[in-house]
């Protein structure tokens, strides 16, 4: 009797430790037939944003794509950001006019004009992907006419991304930034130090000597917005004070991200930020711009953060895996996810993006039981 319950619980508690999906099945590995590892498949073969991580992971060398998908810790925050977004359920609406949707597709960010509400969110080291580097993200983002936000690191290396920078070498840094004639700039506020990166360690990417840590402050903040014109958004807001204090202090736009799970095991999800803000200080999505990234997908994803009052939402990895096809594998990515955000809205019972808010989701307890 007592073996029999010990079994019992332990079955239990295999049905309650599910795994994780890096992907679902899109029938890609069949499609491609027996692809040798470094080779790419078709651009056409490319259906949906996870084909190009399956596509990045089968071409490029493992340190290469590691540096891309790595997480910290566990890498629960990485799972946590696309898991989320099933805890947000639609509320369709039906015998709609649905027939205007497209027209109602693009956006303004910082009163510049562009065709979709998502954009190419910064990510350094572009060259792991693509010889050409982030050539192929910035002429692809021209071509579909949405946002390219570059990381000022793209090029260089882990050493000199912490490397502490004097006030003068701050100032030189925003000038070139307003010469190439750049509409803006996010000052990354969640990496005060490298994060713990498990995945990463295998390749030499943090190394254990102590690199010190970024000191960023609001006196900080107000020292650069004295330095430039230009308007400095907030990127890496996690919570609703930074958000309020964000407002407070004159602050345009403010960005919701964890730095896709990279910096802090457990940190909460764009998605979970937005809600909290909506529930907690609604008006700060009327009183400044507000974008999100992490964990995005699809197009409904897209719609979800939209919902809570999020102005556009940026994409990081799957369009640096995209960019292994350079160019067109990274404009086939845009607009995949144009048609995705499109279609999805349409079955949603939208006629105007615009119009897309709370009403139109809610909130559900997720099916799933015991450790993640």
């Amino acid at each position: 009797m007592h073996i029999i319950r010990i079994v019992v619980v332990l079955v239990t508690a295999a049905h309650a430790a599910r795994p994780f999906l890096e992907e679902p099945d899109t029938g890609l590995d069949r499609t491609v037939g027996d692809l040798a590892t470094g080779a790419l498949p078709n651009l056409t073969d490319m259906v949906c944003l996870h084909d190009f991580d399956w596509a990045a992971r089968n071409y490029l060398p493992a340190l290469n794509y590691t540096y891309y998908r790595q997480a910290a810790g566990g890498e629960g925050s990485y799972r946590n950001n696309m898991e989320v977004f099933a805890n947000y359920r639609f509320t369709p609406r039906q015998m709609q006019d649905v027939t205007t949707l497209n027209s109602t597709l693009p956006t303004t960010i910082l009163g510049y004009n562009f065709s979709l509400p998502f954009f190419i969110a910064p990510a350094s080291r572009g060259f792991y992907g693509n010889p050409k580097g982030e050539a192929g993200l910035v002429e692809a983002a021209g071509r579909e006419g949405i946002l390219y936000a570059r990381s000022q690191f793209a090029s260089l290396s882990i050493e000199e991304f912490y490397r502490a920078t004097t006030l003068e070498e701050d100032q030189a840094n925003l000038d070139e930034i307003a010469k190439v004639g750049a509409l803006g700039i996010m000052l990354t506020v969640d990496t005060q130090s490298y994060g713990s990166r498990i995945r990463g360690l295998r390749y030499g990417f943090d190394a254990t000597e102590n690199r010190g840590y970024v000191n960023i402050t609001w006196d900080y903040y107000k020292t650069l917005r004295n330095m430039t014109e230009l308007p400095i958004v907030l990127k890496g807001i996690t919570n609703v004070h930074e958000a309020r204090e964000a407002v407070a202090n004159g602050v345009p736009a403010i960005y919701l991200s964890n730095h896709g799970g990279r910096q802090l095991e457990t940190s909460p999800s764009a998605l979970e930020v937005a809600h909290e803000i909506y529930l907690q200080a609604p008006e700060i999505f009327q009183q400044i711009e507000v974008y999100a990234d992490g964990g995005v997908r699809y197009g409904s994803d897209i719609l979800k953060l939209l919902a809570f009052g999020v102005r556009a939402v940026g994409l990081g990895r799957p369009f640096m895996f995209a960019n292994v096809f350079g160019v067109d594998g990274v404009q086939r990515a845009i607009q995949l996810l144009k048609n995705e955000v499109s279609r999805d809205a349409s079955n949603l019972g939208l006629a105007d993006l615009k119009a897309l808010n709370t009403s139109w989701i809610q909130t559900v307890q997720s099916a799933w039981v015991g450790f993640t």
